[in-house]
Formats: C-alpha cells, sequence, structure tokens
C-alpha cells in the first residue's frame, strides 16, 4: 500500500476534514477479485468491466402510443388529413406483414414495430372515425411524431455502463434488456468491525455501575449494510494490549478493511495507538472537526495479510460522523466502485446557528418543506457528541465548512440527508 501523505499531525496541528479525506484518497488500493453472479444478486455490487451493448435498444422503429400508423407526408398542410384505415391492428410482438400505400394507415399499439415506411403515430384521441376513415384534425401532430427510432436508447457496439458503478434498480433494468442475466462485479469487502473499552458492554446485559451499552457497532453495520460490504462483527474488546493486538491480528488476516470505534483518543487506557503503531503505518489526527476530532487511519499488517483501518471516536454520534465524512465513500473506492461523494442539498436555516471558523461541523438536522417553496432545516436541539437521540430524530446533517462562520436564519446551508446515504 502507498505510504500516507504527511499531515499536519506532525506538528501538533488539527487537519481540515478536506485534508483528511485527501490523504485517505491517495491511500485506498481497490480490491481486484472479481465474481460473475446473476441480476437478481448484483444490486448495490460495484461493475468489474464496461458493459457493452450486444445490441440496439430499441431493436426496431416502434410505436410510443396507442394509434394508427402513417405517411408523416400525407399530413395535409393545411385542413384535417383523411386517410383510409386498413383493416386489423399491430401489436407487440406481432410484427405487420403486409404493405401500406400512401393515404393508407394502421392501427398500432404501444410498443408495436413500425410497418416499413410509415414513420408517424397519431393518438387515438386526436382522431375521428367515421367507418374506415381516419380524420385528424389540421396541426394535430408533425411528421416523425410518436415513433420510437431503432437504438435512440442505445446503439449496438456502444458502452451501457462503466466500470466501478454501483448497480442500481434502474441498471438491473438495462443490462436485462440487453439480454444480460449474469454480470462480472467486484467480490464484496470484507469490514471487520469492533467496538474497544472497558466500560462498553453488549445490549440485553445487566449494566453494572459506570457501565454503557454499546450503540456504536449497531449504527456502524447498519451503515456498512447500506454500501453492500460483508460485515465480520469481532464484537466487544476490552482496553488490554493483548486482547487488542488479538482481535486486530484476525481482522487484518479475515476482511480488506477495519473499523473500530473508541480507543484513539489520548487517554491513559487507550492502547490502541500503540497496538496498531506496531501493527502499521497509521497516522493519528486531529481533525478540524466536530463532533469527532480524534480519528487514526492507515494500513494494518499481519504477515503478509494487510487491511486498511478506520479508527473512529468512541462517542456515538462522532462515530457515525465521521464514517459519514471518512470512511463511507473510502470503503466504496476499496470495493471497487467509483468516488461517490455524499449528496447534498440546500436548505434555509430555520434559526440562526453559532458557529466558529476554523473547523468543520456537522450539526444534526430536520429537513423539510418551507411554507414558501423550497427546503428548510432546522436543529435537533443539543448536538452534544454522545446525544444518540438527536441523531435518531434527525433526517440530514447539516455541514457548516471549515472556513464558514455563525449563520443568520433564513441563510442557505449545505445539508446531508440520511436517505440516499448509500
Amino acid at each position: 500500500m502507498p505510504e500516507l501523505t504527511p499531515s499536519p499531525l506532525a506538528t501538533g496541528d488539527e487537519l481540515p476534514v478536506d485534508a483528511a479525506r485527501a490523504a485517505i484518497a491517495d491511500a485506498l488500493v481497490p480490491i481486484t477479485e472479481t465474481e460473475t453472479v446473476s441480476l437478481g444478486a448484483a444490486l448495490g455490487r460495484a461493475l468489474a468491466a464496461d458493459v457493452v451493448s450486444p445490441i440496439d435498444v430499441p431493436a426496431h422503429d416502434n410505436s410510443a402510443m396507442d394509434g394508427y400508423a402513417l405517411y408523416g407526408a400525407d399530413l395535409a398542410a393545411e385542413g384535417p388529413t383523411v386517410l383510409t384505415a386498413l383493416p386489423g391492428t399491430v401489436f407487440a410482438g406481432a410484427p405487420h406483414e403486409g404493405t401500406v400505400a400512401r393515404g393508407q394507415c394502421l392501427k398500432i399499439m404501444t410498443g408495436a414495430v413500425m410497418p416499413p415506411g410509415l414513420d408517424t403515430v397519431v393518438p387515438r384521441e386526436l382522431v375521428t372515425l367515421d367507418g374506415n376513415r381516419v380524420s385528424i384534425r389540421a396541426g394535430a401532430l408533425k411528421p416523425g411524431e410518436n415513433r420510437r427510432k431503432r437504438g435512440e436508447d442505445l446503439s449496438a457496439g456502444k458502452p451501457a455502463l462503466q466500470a466501478g458503478r454501483r448497480l442500481r434498480p434502474a441498471d438491473l433494468g438495462l443490462l436485462a434488456s440487453l439480454g444480460f442475466d449474469r454480470v462480472t462485479v467486484y467480490r464484496r469487502l470484507r469490514v471487520a468491525l469492533f467496538s474497544t473499552g472497558d466500560e462498553v458492554f453488549a445490549p440485553g446485559q445487566p449494566l453494572p455501575p459506570g457501565g454503557i451499552y454499546d450503540s456504536n457497532r449497531f449504527t456502524l453495520t447498519a451503515a456498512l449494510q447500506r454500501l453492500g460490504v460483508e460485515v465480520l462483527d469481532l464484537g466487544l474488546v476490552k482496553d488490554d494490549p493483548a486482547a487488542l493486538t488479538a482481535v486486530l491480528r484476525r481482522a487484518v488476516r479475515e476482511a480488506d478493511a477495519v473499523v473500530t470505534s473508541g480507543g484513539v483518543s489520548m487517554g491513559d487506557a487507550d492502547y490502541t495507538r500503540d497496538v496498531m503503531a506496531e501493527m502499521g503505518d497509521v497516522a493519528f489526527w486531529k481533525v478540524a472537526m466536530r463532533p469527532g476530532r480524534p480519528f487514526a487511519f492507515g494500513p494494518l499488517q499481519d504477515g503478509t495479510a494487510r487491511a486498511m483501518l478506520f479508527a473512529l471516536p468512541g462517542n456515538p454520534v462522532a462515530a457515525l460522523v465521521t464514517f459519514y465524512a471518512f470512511a463511507r465513500e473510502a470503503l466504496l473506492v476499496l470495493g471497487g466502485a467509483r468516488p461517490e461523494p455524499m449528496p447534498v442539498l440546500q436548505a434555509r436555516s430555520v434559526a440562526p446557528i453559532r458557529k466558529r471558523p476554523g473547523r468543520t461541523e456537522y450539526q444534526r438536522g430536520i429537513v423539510e418543506r418551507a411554507p414558501e417553496g423550497g427546503w428548510q432545516v432546522r436543529i435537533t436541539g443539543s448536538q452534544g457528541a454522545g446525544i444518540l437521540r438527536s441523531l435518531s430524530e434527525a433526517n440530514a446533517l447539516v455541514v457548516l465548512g471549515h472556513g464558514q462562520g455563525s449563520v443568520a436564519a433564513g441563510e442557505p446551508v449545505d445539508v446531508w440527508l440520511f436517505d440516499g446515504l448509500d
């Protein structure tokens, strides 16, 4: 794996969020192993090679609606156009075998192959019928309307999807329309996950004095599952160097990346720093952000096995925020996908927001329709790094940039919507 780029950490400075993201991006080496899966198992997977269309889509000129197929040149410049309708109807999947002369038309259904020479379809509702006479009022349509041309969606030999794309529902439909029932994708990225701390206990157990229940593994597991990775849950690890070493060695041997929470601050019991330093080239950063100041990143090694580490803070909100800020896109890239920055929406702040320049802040907010139109956002109360309830109540994060100051009521701000974070 490549060396990490130097950071201000060497001088004790806080690292801006953008600089931390750039250092992470420079160090990533995506997996290369692939597998071929059915379309039914391909949703969310990263495409391993470009898909080139083997056919024209559509494969022939066809009708865009139910109506009457005709020659566009027969449309009168002035006054109504009167045509003779031939017997029968052209249905999708059953091309018309006869010929249609000038001045004639043919009833046709949506998706049916256009008979040779005919280039226009008039919808049923725009015609008047009198026996086999079809009358079209002047100016009702133009030549060529309501015809789908062969290959207008995709022509044979043209790229349909590019390597690195995470396959979405419409992509699977597109592949099926080209005749593919299987597709080659990168194998699922394997991500090991564990929480650290003597004070942390699994839900369902009696909680001793001073103890807290582990929420981070559940929020982070859910966030990882939305990325389509394979999660290896290694549970809870006490603040003990031998235990940390053992679980990290297992994680490196069995996974491509490791996500941890807790143990990256300067506390006396935070042994994670020392253990990680022994196993790899891990950089410990003080990132200029709130919440989520302590963060560690870098490659770990155990023999020939390697894995990329993302060590998140232990506070529940800080853990999830730093995951979205640093780990989410990086894990997608490690899994072979093209970079996918977080989708950003702008909304007007309902109330003033206090903020000092010099750090990036992520505040929990609720985005909703503004009475006057557009979007507005309001903050969900206390923004402490350990208050998970306010994050549960929110549907977005308000992102206040490094150089940004306080926000006035009515001023637009950037937000990351929780729906669509995958």
